[in-house]
């Protein structure tokens, strides 16, 4: 067992096949419709076209979050999926992010596996990954080295990504996350600044600057933000 409660069923493995239903050949995945669901095969269909990678991460969320809410569990939508909810850019990045709290991973890990995705163990302790349509998922249990917590998960709003509804990281705590976790070997301003752009009338800008404190790199970022007028 793992410090963050892992037993050894969340074992890394080679691969991470998509999410797999029920179909008749095992290893298939059933055709799916443009809002995600099973749908019957179409005669003569030829080879399916490549997705648009932000579809491809899109479906990968909704369906996920629809197996996490299925679950029962508490959960909510981060990333760049969470920014698109609240209005950001649809320009998503290279996965899909969920936060859960630390002492539910193994449970989550459990409904996951069930809905018949792999799920497994990286070397950092503060997640565990997953794998849907073929875009990775990431189940964290911490945002900038602080342990997401039940108050943070209560905040999220509940928004439509697409056709499905689910739980979606408040503005505050998402900048609150991206900002906390600049330092001196990570500190992509031109990253984050587009989604304080998009994002800066629902933010609380105080709550963000006491929970990033005095470090030098947050710093520096809202001194960026006050001089181009973002805030």
């Amino acid at each position: 067992m793992t410090e963050n409660g892992e037993d050894a069923a969340l074992t890394r493995r080679p691969a991470t096949p998509d999410l797999r239903l029920a179909s008749d050949a095992p290893g298939e995945t059933p055709p799916l419709d443009t809002r995600g669901e099973m749908r019957a095969p179409l005669e003569d269909e030829g080879p399916e076209l490549p997705r648009d990678r932000n579809q491809a991460i899109l479906e990968a969320a909704k369906q996920v979050g629809a197996v996490l809410k299925r679950g029962g569990h508490l959960f909510a939508l981060a990333g760049s999926v969470a920014v698109h909810a609240h209005g950001g850019s649809g320009n998503l990045q290279h996965d899909v992010d969920f936060c859960v709290l630390p002492e539910d991973a193994e449970a989550v890990a459990a409904t996951l596996r069930e809905a018949g995705l792999t799920v497994y163990t990286p070397p950092e302790d503060w997640l565990i990954k997953s794998s849907c349509f073929g875009q990775d998922v990431d189940i964290i249990f911490q945002l900038a080295h602080r342990p997401v917590s039940t108050e943070m998960l209560r905040r999220a709003q509940e928004l439509p990504v697409e056709s499905v509804r689910m739980p979606v990281l408040d503005p505050t705590d998402l900048l609150a996350g991206l900002v906390a976790a600049f330092s001196e070997h990570h500190c992509d301003f031109g990253a984050v600044l587009p989604i304080a752009r998009a994002l800066r009338e629902k933010v609380d800008w105080e709550r963000v600057r006491r929970e990033t404190g005095d470090e030098p790199m947050p710093a520096a970022f809202f001194f960026l933000l006050e001089r181009l007028n973002v805030i």
